[in-house]
C-alpha cells in the first residue's frame, strides 16, 4: 500500500526553500566525477595532518578515550586555547566560562547567530563574503546585510562604509580577515575605527579568525585584543586551515560568560560536544605545532607569488592577497560573468574555479582560486586558462 504526501502546503520550511545551494560545493562535486580536471575551488590545504597531531589521536584512541567530553570541551583543551590566545594575542578568557570548543569554526558561527538574534535582527557583514556567513544569519531568523566593498580598497570593510548601513535592527558585525575570497587584510588602524564604531553604536562584533595565522608580510590582528572590545567580541578560531585539519572537524568560541553560556545551550542539546580524538589531537597541535605552520605559510606564500604572477602575465588583473590561500582575480576584461567563465573553463580545460558572485553581488567579474595545491598543478592550470583566454579573446 502505497503512503500518499500531504497535499497543500510544502513539507520543507520555506528559509530553507528560499536558501540557495553553496556555490564551492556546486563544483567541487563536478569535479569529483571529472577525469584530469583541476581544482583551484574548495578551500582546502593539501597537506595531510602533522604526524605528531595524528599520533596524539592515535594515542588516545589507545588509551581508550573514545567517550563523550564535556559539552564545552575538555578541560584541557580548552586550558590549551586560553594558553595560546593569551601567548600570542594577550586576550584572557578564563577556560572555565568563557570557552566553547565546537565541530568546526563553521557549528560556532551557527550557534553565535541562534544565541544572539531575535527574528528580524540584523547583521552587517562584507561583500563579498563566505557563502555560510548569510546562510547562518538567515537560518537563525535574521537578516544579512551585505556592505560592498572593492579592489581598489584592497577588499577593505571599512567604518565609514558600515555606519550607513546600521539601523535599528542591526545586531552585530561580522568580520572574517583575513578573508574568503578575497585573501584581504584589514589594517589595525582600520580595525580600531570599526571597534570605535561598534562600541559607539551597541553592537557586537563576531571575529571569524580561521585564517589568523596564514599571513604574508603583514601583523594579525586579534579583534578581541583591541581597546575594550574582548566584553563585546565573540571570537571564532579553529584548527582546520593552519594545522591541516579540515577533517577533524574543531574548532573554538570564545566571548563574555553570557554568550558562551547561550551558545553552549544550544550546543549541548544539538551536537552535544566535539570528537574527544579530535580534542586530544588539537592539544597536541597547540602545544608542539609552531614548526608545521610556519613550514606551511612558507610554501603558501611561494604559491601565492607564483599565482598572482601567474594570473597578472596572462591579463587577469589579480590583487595580491595578504592572507589566507585564496587568490581573487578579476574576469572583467573577457566580457563573460563569473558563472559564464567559471563552467566554460571547466568544460572545456577542466579547470575548476569558483564564481566571484557565489560569495555575493559584489563578486560578479571575479573568481575565487585556491593555491593550497602543488606549484605544478598551479602552473598547469595557469596555462590552461591561458589557452581558454586566447580561444575567448
Amino acid at each position: 500500500m502505497k503512503t500518499q504526501k500531504p497535499s497543500g502546503k510544502s513539507q520543507i520550511c520555506q528559509t530553507v526553500v528560499d536558501l540557495p545551494p553553496s556555490g564551492i560545493r556546486k563544483f567541487f562535486d563536478l569535479v569529483a566525477t571529472m577525469e584530469g580536471a583541476i581544482s583551484l575551488g574548495v578551500g582546502e590545504p593539501d597537506y595531510v595532518t602533522p604526524w605528531h597531531i595524528r599520533e596524539a589521536a592515535i594515542h588516545s584512541i589507545e588509551k581508550g578515550y573514545t567517550m563523550y567530553s564535556s559539552n564545552s570541551g575538555t578541560p584541557e583543551l580548552r586550558g590549551a586555547v586560553s594558553a595560546y590566545l593569551a601567548g600570542r594575542y594577550k586576550v584572557n578568557y578564563d577556560p572555565t566560562a568563557e570557552i566553547l570548543i565546537t565541530t568546526g569554526v563553521s557549528e560556532g558561527l551557527d550557534l553565535v547567530m541562534r544565541a544572539i538574534l531575535n527574528p528580524g535582527d540584523e547583521v552587517i557583514m562584507a561583500d563579498p563574503a563566505y557563502v555560510s556567513y548569510p546562510a547562518c544569519v538567515c537560518l537563525a531568523g535574521g537578516k544579512a546585510v551585505r556592505v560592498p566593498t572593492r579592489v581598489e580598497d584592497g577588499f577593505e570593510l571599512r567604518a565609514e562604509n558600515i555606519e550607513p548601513y546600521i539601523t535599528k535592527k542591526t545586531r552585530a558585525i561580522l568580520l572574517g580577515y583575513p578573508a574568503n575570497p578575497t585573501g584581504a587584510m584589514i589594517k589595525r588602524d582600520k580595525l580600531v575605527k570599526i571597534a570605535q564604531l561598534a562600541k559607539r553604536r551597541g553592537l557586537l562584533v563576531i571575529s571569524d579568525e580561521i585564517y589568523a595565522r596564514l599571513v604574508y608580510g603583514v601583523d594579525e590582528v586579534c579583534f578581541a585584543s583591541l581597546p575594550a572590545m574582548q566584553e563585546t567580541t565573540v571570537l571564532l578560531g579553529g584548527f582546520s586551515k593552519t594545522y591541516a585539519m579540515t577533517g577533524w572537524r574543531l574548532g573554538y568560541a570564545c566571548g563574555n560568560k553570557e554568550i558562551i553560556a547561550a551558545m553552549t545551550k544550544i550546543h549541548q542539546y544539538t551536537m552535544l560536544c566535539a570528537p574527544i580524538m579530535a580534542q586530544k589531537a588539537a592539544v597536541e597541535a597547540l602545544k608542539n605545532g609552531e614548526i608545521s605552520i610556519n613550514e606551511m605559510v612558507e610554501d603558501y606564500n611561494r604559491r601565492r607569488l607564483l599565482m598572482v604572477k601567474g594570473f597578472n602575465n596572462i591579463g587577469l588583473n589579480c590583487f595580491e592577497p595578504r592572507g589566507a590561500f585564496y587568490t581573487f582575480p578579476s574576469i572583467k576584461s573577457t566580457g563573460m560573468t563569473s558563472d559564464q567563465f567559471a563552467e566554460k573553463l571547466l568544460k572545456e580545460e577542466k579547470v575548476v574555479v569558483v564564481p566571484g558572485t557565489a560569495f555575493g553581488p559584489s563578486g560578479e567579474g571575479y573568481i575565487r582560486c585556491c593555491y593550497a595545491t602543488s606549484m605544478t598543478e598551479i602552473e598547469e592550470a595557469l596555462g590552461r586558462i591561458h589557452h581558454f583566454l586566447k580561444k575567448h579573446a
